[in-house]
């Protein structure tokens, strides 16, 4: 058989990476380390998307659609992972989450290290894991999807007192200053509604719906939440006066201690949480337009993610 005849050599495959430059300290390093890990790997000629002020990914993400990459990686805050995922979710491109921001909810629960070099070992030499996605709609906001977790009330309260210059300076301890200062948070009567069963009414300080379960320092707010369980699970928490909040705290911690009265877990595959103001709301860590209504339902296994 003559050269002619020959087969042609297999397109090597093409990643994209969408990056939101204002999260790594020095982008000319970083692309330079990210374009060798994936060289390395058989990866060639990547596809580079910077977000802007305007566009915390979305048409990033469907470019990388459009142009057929085998793989995206995102590299951003947890706002921008939840954008890349969302336009991502139901179109079999696997997603790489490379940690950038302060909280990385995302990443630390599946099991991503927070340095970049075992980041990018971990990711690239890993396999491939279908999660849930969840799809959340309320007033004032239109249809849209996170990954982590959604809430009401005080979570949104602690985001919003948590501005990007302190998380620059001292990271994710920024969001601990940021609970201190709102411990007092206003109580919000809400009416909960799992599955098909009958609404429920409770006084809280927050509700959480998550899709993951694992806060910063590994704090398990959701205990039980999977990403791949096919399932979202919800948090009331209720401490009365301040003095309640420590031993709250610690029972988050120590699993074995009794959580009391204070907090309240449910499981469902659609969660609609119902406040009787408006109050803040946020969807994995951005704070979104204030209102009285969340409703959440789990998209079983639309994501591919990269894990170790």
């Amino acid at each position: 058989m003559n050269s002619e005849t020959q087969d042609a050599p297999a397109a090597r495959p093409r990643a994209a990476v969408i990056l939101n430059p204002i999260k790594v300290g020095d982008a000319d390093e970083f692309r330079a380390k990210v374009d060798a890990a994936l060289s390395e790997r058989g990866f060639d000629d990547s596809l580079w998307l910077e977000t802007t002020e305007d566009d915390a990914g979305h048409a990033m993400a469907r470019r990388a659609i459009d142009e057929t990459v085998e793989l995206v990686v995102v590299a951003g805050g947890d706002g921008t992972v939840r954008v890349v995922c969302g336009e991502l979710a139901r179109t079999d491109v696997p997603v790489a989450v490379l940690p950038a921001g302060t909280g990385n909810l995302l990443a630390r629960n599946l099991g991503i290290s927070l340095n970049l070099d075992e980041a990018l070992s971990q990711l690239l030499d890993g396999s491939e894991q279908r999660i849930d996605s969840v799809l959340v709609k309320g007033d004032q906001l239109g249809d849209d999807r996170f990954v982590v977790m959604a809430g009401l009330g005080l979570d949104a309260a602690i985001i919003a007192d948590a501005p990007d210059d302190l998380k620059k300076r001292v990271g994710w301890a920024a969001y601990v200053v940021s609970t201190v200062r709102n411990l007092n948070h206003p109580f919000v009567k809400v009416e909960i509604t799992v599955d098909d069963k009958s609404p429920i009414t409770r006084r809280a300080r927050t509700v959480v719906i998550g899709n993951v379960g694992t806060l910063q320092a590994n704090i398990p707010l959701l205990p039980d939440a999977k990403p791949d369980d096919g399932k979202i699970d919800l948090v009331v928490l209720a401490p009365r006066r301040i003095s309640h909040w420590p031993r709250l705290a610690l029972s988050l911690v120590i699993k074995s201690l009794n959580e009391g009265r204070h907090i309240e877990r449910f499981t469902g595959q659609r969660i609609q949480v119902k406040a009787d103001k408006v109050v803040g709301r946020q969807l994995d860590g951005d704070t979104i337009g204030n209102g009285r209504i969340l409703s959440a339902e789990v998209d079983p296994a639309a994501l591919v993610v990269r894990v170790p």
